[in-house]
């Protein structure tokens, strides 16, 4: 089975945000993900990772204002100056968890819109350089528009087409299982094709996006597939537990 990375924005948020690093590593993670860290510091975040023994596998750059809607600021181009200070409020963070892959969100917009278009690339190249000294991968995520809305990038092909076309050497794909199922289907055909390019896998059961193993999919013979492809990242659990962290984790202790 693949490595599995907790996601402590969803799970085990019976406790609290600073305190779910350690619950994760109690039940059996040794990596963790989440959404934002920058309601703490980013020294208090190290500190709780080396405590607990944890890798930092994935967490987002900034959004823009996520409590008024918005899901990110590279596709707007009138936010172009915003985006480049939310990129610097995220360096600190990275280096104080040693994480080597920032999601980038693209926010909401017309994928039709050249101004949009331009702006997002610029954003990504912009990002790309500036953590590329650091030794860290960009990721871009194909969000579907049941979960949100008017999201830039709400398809696989397309995603993996900039890619190549932009060619950057720390820009990767970041594999949604859930999101991949719901756009497109053809789960274990699209890991093949696009593993290449990926850098990142998270999963959650499809439509509820509950634990792995309870929904329309075989996931475990998703996870067997990964190995068989040969996958070495993380696979990140961006899932909402249906009753219970703890008494969810029965998928996991059975991998």
């Amino acid at each position: 089975m693949p490595k599995f990375a907790a996601n402590l924005s969803m799970m085990f948020t019976e406790w609290d945000f600073l305190d779910r690093f350690a619950a994760a590593a109690d039940h059996g993670f040794t990596a963790v993900e989440f959404l934002f860290p920058y309601a703490f510091r980013p020294e208090d975040i190290a500190r709780r990772l080396a405590a607990a023994g944890l890798t930092q596998a994935l967490f987002n750059l900034p959004p823009g204002d996520w409590d008024k809607g918005e899901r990110g600021l590279a596709c707007r181009p009138e936010r172009a100056a915003e985006f480049s200070a939310s990129l610097e409020r995220a360096i600190p963070y990275a280096k104080a968890t040693g994480v080597r892959r920032l999601h980038l969100m693209s926010g909401l917009g017309d994928r039709n819109d050249p101004h949009a278009l331009a702006a997002y690339k610029a954003a990504i190249r912009h990002a790309c350089a500036t953590v590329e000294l650091f030794g860290i991968d960009i990721l871009i995520e194909p969000i579907n528009g049941r979960d949100m809305p008017g999201y830039f990038l709400n398809d696989f092909p397309f995603a993996a087409a900039l890619i190549s076309k932009l060619a950057l050497p720390n820009l990767k794909l970041q594999f949604d299982i859930y999101h991949r199922q719901i756009l497109h289907g053809d789960v274990t055909e699209g890991l093949g094709a696009l593993l290449p390019v990926t850098g990142h896998v998270q999963a959650a059961s499809v439509p509820k996006r509950n634990e792995p193993g309870t929904g329309e999919l075989d996931d475990a013979r998703i996870f067997r597939h990964l190995d068989q492809l040969g996958y070495e990242g993380y696979v990140g659990c961006e899932y909402r537990p249906a009753a219970g962290t703890v008494e969810g984790l029965g998928w996991f202790r059975n991998a």
